[in-house]
């Protein structure tokens, strides 16, 4: 029961703290929304959008050539190819020299050219596909004609039922975007910000000269530090869940299908944090020393680790960081479904929290007061 008391008493006197309230939701909420929108340009540098494309032509060969293409463009036309024929003293070449156009088509008897712009290299590989593709067509239509010229029109008409352009992803797996990303980032990273708070979780008591009240209470030692351990945890979760949430509904960041599976990382990533600030402030002499040293690492595994910035490839180094580990497996459970991806954070975590958190309990044991 005293456990209990000491419990409820860390969550009023958390709550009760506007400061910190604030700056444990307001913080990462902010942060989501300024980077997310800042640096959105930056997460769709794989796109690459084409517009239509549009080629002159001159047609100059014979009957059966001539009525090919003409059913050539027309197909060519529904994928975003546009013809224009060259009349007149329109001048093909130069209209390619002056990027008016992608491409410039001379057909005649004796064979196909195809002048391309050098402005518009993706255009003009597409235009030299398709034109290879009619040619190769009409080769062989040509040698069948050698052979049976009634198949001829059978081999040409085969133009309209094979697609000229197939679409197909690249990148088929999804990706997050600038919001996703730094909602997955920020939360990462406001979820260390726990260590903080772990190491005035006994250091509080004695500044408030409210220590030596707990110690002389009913309650035993092992009681008010569960109490107060239990009482960071579950307070942290709470900011934890309201960021997640708040982004997920306000910002529409994609936190995937597996919100239980995410939701248990942070969650190990809290007792991390916690068991981490608590043992820092076992093995400093001051309050002050142990947030100093807190603060710089959690300022350092934040920025190693991709919270301010997404980290493509840099070797080894963002596998130092706590969030590195946190970022990586979320981002894996969201947009792959690979619920296996939390395994490795997630024992991680446990495994730094049990090894800071039995430095505290020694470090506490051996303490005559908190």
């Amino acid at each position: 029961m005293n456990i209990v008391n000491i419990f409820l008493k860390e969550l009023k006197q958390t709550f009760r703290d506007v400061r910190m309230f604030g700056f444990m939701i307001a913080f990462p909420i902010v942060f989501i929304l300024v980077l997310g929108l800042a640096l959105s340009n930056a997460f769709n540098t794989n796109k690459i959008t084409i517009d239509d494309i549009h080629v002159l032509y001159k047609n100059q060969g014979n009957n059966q050539l001539a009525r090919s293409f003409e059913a050539f463009k027309k197909e060519l036309s529904k994928s975003g190819i546009h013809f224009k024929e060259a009349t007149g003293n329109v001048n093909g070449k130069k209209e390619v020299k002056q990027n008016n156009v992608d491409g410039y088509v001379e057909i005649s008897n004796t064979g196909v050219k195809l002048y391309e712009s050098e402005r518009n290299s993706i255009e003009g590989n597409i235009i030299q596909g398709m034109m290879s593709a009619f040619v190769d067509k009409y080769n062989v239509a040509m040698a069948v004609a050698k052979i049976d010229s009634s198949k001829v029109s059978t081999v040409l008409a085969s133009n309209h039922t094979i697609p000229y352009i197939n679409e197909t992803s690249l990148h088929a797996a999804k990706s997050p975007g600038a919001m996703d990303y730094y909602a997955i980032a920020m939360t990462a990273m406001i979820a260390f910000y726990a260590a903080l708070n772990g190491t005035s979780l006994m250091n509080v008591e004695i500044a408030r000269k409210t220590g030596d009240r707990l110690l002389v209470s009913p309650a035993r030692k092992s009681d008010i530090f569960l109490g107060k351990v239990f009482g960071s945890i579950v307070v942290n979760f709470i900011f934890i869940v309201i960021v997640v949430l708040f982004s997920k509904f306000v910002f529409k960041a994609n936190w995937g299908d597996h919100l239980g599976t995410v939701l248990l990382v942070l969650f190990t990533e809290i007792l991390m944090s916690i068991s981490f600030g608590l043992g820092v402030s076992y093995l400093t002499k001051t309050a002050g020393a142990a947030r100093t040293i807190v603060m710089i690492i959690i300022q350092v595994a934040s920025f190693i680790g991709g919270a301010y910035y997404k980290i493509d490839y840099a070797g080894n180094i963002p596998k130092l960081s706590p969030l590195s580990w946190a970022i990586e497996g979320i981002t894996k459970v969201i947009y792959e479904n690979d619920l296996a991806a939390a395994i490795p954070s997630i024992t991680l975590n446990l495994g730094i929290t049990i090894i800071t958190m039995l430095i505290a309990v020694v470090s506490f044991r051996r303490r005559e007061g908190l």
